[in-house]
């Protein structure tokens, strides 16, 4: 894992620890686990394609021409 060992584990969580407290480690993990959450999420989500569709255009029916001419 990135080369990381049990010891330098330890010693960035009790800097950490130090750093933002007992108190603030639960929100921490939260927000940090929302984030990945999200990032998941959006990553594994479809493309949405933007680009504009041409229109077919309608075929013209011979009979509604010749009716009208008739009249």
């Amino acid at each position: 894992m990135f080369g990381i060992g049990t010891t330098e584990l330890i010693i960035i969580l009790a800097i950490i620890l130090i750093i933002f407290g007992v108190g603030k480690l639960p929100s921490i993990g939260t927000g940090l686990g929302q984030a990945i959450k999200n990032f998941k999420k959006t990553s594994s989500e479809n493309e949405l394609d933007v680009t504009p569709r041409m229109e077919k255009p309608e075929p013209i029916s011979l009979k509604s021409e010749k009716s009208a001419n008739e009249v």
